[in-house]
């Protein structure tokens, strides 16, 4: 499976089978300055309603569309979305996210959006064993750095992807991805936007792969 990071909590997905997953599609603009996205997907998830995540209408092809809990088969995968908050007001400062885990090449994914709390119990069980975490670190619309370090530990996938930090085309008031990485080992940070996993390969101590965004 192939991982291109396209800008903030935008990823590409593509199976050996060429199935494409977009997550969370940014629209340009009002501080986020990430070139079009152009790629064409069969299927885009959506975490939540914010225009910086769900700027569908920009992925070519005739894609299927996930939001929201509950679970949902797509183009042959099971998404299984999990209701969490935006804040730690339960969604009355910024309102609801959803979580989604589904697996591509027997490797299982959770893409955490927006989340802007740490995870419950209930959450971490209904969330399951998880592989690859792509996860917020930038604070501020999300959980920050020391938050993210503790979902890490929540959910001990064996990769981290960090996200939604600020960069050169991220103008918005959110930490850059080093503060996150502070005193962290086994990590790896790109000089590209595009690495490529197998289930038989993944590292048995959690390794951090700071991807550069494709724009």
């Amino acid at each position: 499976m192939k991982i291109k990071c396209l800008g903030h909590a935008c990823f590409l997905l593509t199976s050996e089978q060429g199935l494409r997953v977009i997550t969370d599609p940014y629209t340009v603009g009002s501080g986020i300055d990430y070139s079009p996205i152009k790629e064409a997907a069969d299927v885009v998830v959506v975490s939540h309603g914010h225009v910086d995540h769900n700027n569908v209408s920009a992925v070519r092809g005739k894609v299927e569309v996930v939001r929201g809990s509950g679970i949902r088969t797509a183009k042959g995968v099971q998404f299984r979305g999990i209701a969490t908050y935006h804040d730690t007001s339960q969604g009355k400062q910024r309102g609801t996210n959803t979580v989604f885990c589904f697996s591509l090449d027997g490797i299982r994914l959770c893409h955490l959006g927006d989340l802007g709390h740490l995870l419950s119990q209930a959450q971490i069980s209904e969330i399951g064993a998880v592989d690859i975490l792509f996860i917020p670190v930038g604070g501020f619309y999300t959980i920050d750095a020391a938050g993210a370090s503790r979902v890490c530990e929540q959910l001990k996938s064996k990769v981290v992807i960090p996200m939604h930090f600020k960069t050169p085309q991220c103008t918005y008031p959110i930490a850059g991805v080093d503060d996150f990485l502070r005193n962290k080992e086994n990590v790896k940070k790109m000089d590209y936007s595009e690495i490529e996993f197998r289930l038989e390969e993944l590292p048995a101590v959690t390794e951090i792969v700071v991807l550069k965004p494709a724009s």
